[in-house]
């Protein structure tokens, strides 16, 4: 459906693409790697037309319509959200505003020929069944994150990131046969991302996709292209897959390094010895043209590694923040209430929730940037708190260097620790001395991660730290933070990297806050168990008559914030215990009736249902106690 062959491309005497073949079927689902720098953005435009190559040819076959979705477009639509994402239905849009022009000249006029020219219209308009594309207009709208009483808000008041989502909206809209993607999940929250994965596992079309999560590039890709050193490499599977591969093939190739390394030694002795003599210095030349015809096998740069280790911090208090009964409003609209929760010492806590929450406000409350409409937050004793903001351009000075941006906001540190962890960033040598205004987005928070993680605080508060990184940065930073001794309070939109570092998880509702033990997997699982749960109990139950007992009254504040972490802790152990019991079930395929293995599973089955049921029945308890509130 797709070939691009010989493709090659160069600024100046930069080589991007180096002779780069591909070819992809239709409904092949391709994920497209390298590098920062590698050209990813770049062949994605070539092969939507936008960007000229300096040889090669892009060939699309059987009129097949490509869809582009770039990193960065802003809309500069005066329509409100919904009638601009309506508007990718372009053929119907024409019908609509032209049926309502015919219908303005008919009010003047009688003319037989208007009428015509209605009837023609409304019938093609019919046949396009516009009902159907609202629907499924609301209906991505929806999945995206957009609350349907906003629809009508006017796009020119929203951020960028919402006005992508729009552009996001309106490229799945079209239908297109392929999708080249470059990184569409930059601007979705968690659970936009869910939907939108969903939506992908789910279609029929085919995509190309820069994309800086590994999650997604698990759960969607069928093939891994990767861009190295201007040439392309095409891996069948998905990212976990190509990682696999691509280490083998790196050994591969450090074999035939090795041994061609040595041959050329062996021919090179060989010439030395035979231009020590006058008889055989022609054979001598001869040779030594031979061997300098002999392509040579380049190694790819490898990797670097992560050495760096945290300074001891000062031991906090327990209770590193206490949340009490935080409510707020904007524009006299209530974003939550009753926001109550406790955070302790070196607990590495995500803060989560749906669309339009609130958890960016929370965090700006935490941090102190928003004033404090109703509860209190209190931090521990000894608590020293370092904070790390999603806009970097408010932190960092854009007209110094990177270095000096550094030893400003780390002045204890000596210069040679900072550069160590510059370089560990990807900031090496003279790239230090480069002026934070020439930065892009990735290396300014790069930079601002290295400034927060140099200073001496035992709690850290971070907004976004994974914006406009790639993997391997995303996996650098991970490593970093997984060392870290304190305590860390984070919001991320980043799946994988919530899942690998969270060991808490607070979902913020309008509501309240609820506190979930565990990372995100099993935040999930309780999320799914809980909703099963309840959804089993919503069934009437008959009225019992009698009198209510001290026990029965509805228990006070601090008494509810006790059985809703109780009541938590018991979600995670059913959970964990159906997992159990799911697990030694499928054992018994293995095993051979009335062996001693067999007896083992059967009585360990027998005792966990066991234990499964006292837990169940001690959460209906508490379930029931703090429904009387």
């Amino acid at each position: 459906m797709l070939y691009l062959k010989n493709v090659s491309l160069a600024y100046g005497e930069q080589l991007i693409f180096d002779n780069i073949t591909l070819s992809i079927s239709e409904g092949e689902r391709i994920g497209l790697v390298g590098r920062n720098g590698t050209g990813k953005s770049t062949l994605l435009k070539a092969i939507a037309k936008l960007m000229p190559i300096d040889s090669g040819t892009i060939t699309v076959m059987g009129n097949k319509r490509i869809a582009y979705m770039p990193q960065e477009l802003v809309t500069q639509s005066t329509k409100n959200i919904f009638d601009e994402t309506f508007s990718s239905f372009e053929r119907i849009t024409q019908l609509i505003e032209r049926c309502t022009q015919l219908e303005a000249r008919m009010e003047q006029s009688a003319n037989t020929d208007l009428f015509d020219a209605y009837a023609t219209a409304q019938k093609e308009l019919g046949d396009l069944e516009p009902e159907r594309a609202r629907a499924e207009t609301e209906r991505i709208l929806i999945g995206l994150g957009f609350a349907k009483e906003k629809f009508n808000q006017p796009v020119t008041t929203l951020s960028v990131g919402w006005k992508m989502r729009i552009i996001l909206a309106k490229l799945l809209l079209k239908k297109a046969d392929f999708y080249l993607f470059d990184e569409p999940t930059n601007h979705l929250d968690l659970t936009a991302k869910e939907w939108f994965l969903t939506f992908l596992k789910k279609a029929s079309f085919g995509f190309l996709i820069v994309c800086h999560e590994r999650y997604f590039l698990d759960e969607l890709c069928d093939h891994i292209f990767e861009l190295e050193q201007g040439k392309g490499t095409m891996y069948t599977g998905n990212y976990d897959t190509y990682l696999v591969q691509k280490e083998a093939a790196l050994e591969r190739l450090q074999a035939a390094y090795s041994q061609q390394q040595k041959d050329l030694k062996k021919k090179e002795q060989t010439i030395e010895r035979f231009r020590a003599k006058s008889s055989k210095a022609t054979m001598a030349q001869s040779m030594q043209k031979a061997v300098d015809k002999i392509e040579r096998i380049v190694l790819p740069p490898s990797p670097k590694d992560v050495h760096f280790s945290f300074p001891p911090v000062q031991r906090a208090s327990r209770i590193v923040l206490s949340i009490n009964h935080v409510a707020q409003q904007f524009n006299g609209r209530e974003i939550f209430k009753n926001v109550s929760c406790e955070i302790e010492r070196e607990w590495k806590v995500a803060l989560v929730a749906a669309n339009g929450v609130g958890k960016t406000t929370l965090f700006n409350l935490i941090i102190g940037k928003l004033p404090l409409q109703k509860g209190s937050i209190t931090f521990g004793n000894n608590v020293t708190a370092a904070i790390f903001t999603q806009d970097q351009d408010e932190v960092l000075d854009k007209n110094v260097s990177i270095l000096d941006n550094v030893i400003k906001q780390c002045p204890t540190e000596s210069e040679q620790r900072i550069r160590t962890l510059l370089g560990s960033f990807l900031f090496s040598g003279d790239d230090v001395k480069k002026a934070v205004k020439v930065l892009s987005g990735g290396e300014k928070n790069r930079v601002g991660m290295v400034c927060v993680l140099l200073q001496k605080s035992n709690l850290m508060l971070l907004d976004e730290p994974t914006n406009h990184l790639d993997i391997p940065s995303k996996e650098v930073l991970l490593k970093a933070l997984s060392a870290y001794q304190g305590t860390l309070i984070f919001v991320s939109h980043d799946r994988d990297f919530v899942n690998a570092l969270a060991t808490h998880i607070i979902e913020l509702t309008p509501d309240g806050a609820h506190l979930y033990e565990g990372n995100y997997e099993a935040f999930q699982r309780h999320k799914a168990y809980l909703a099963q749960t309840m959804a089993a109990h919503d069934k009437p139950k008959a009225a019992s008559q009698h009198k209510v007992t001290p026990q029965e009254q509805p228990p006070d504040q601090q008494e509810q914030r006790e059985l809703r972490k109780a009541l938590h802790k018991l979600e995670y152990t059913i959970a964990t215990l159906e997992t159990e019991i799911k697990k030694v079930e499928e054992s018994f395929a293995a095993l051979t009736y009335g062996t001693a293995a067999f007896v083992a599973a059967e009585e360990k089955l027998s005792a966990t249902r066991r234990l499964y049921e006292e837990k169940l029945a001690a959460w209906e308890a508490l379930q029931e106690r703090l429904n009387k509130k």
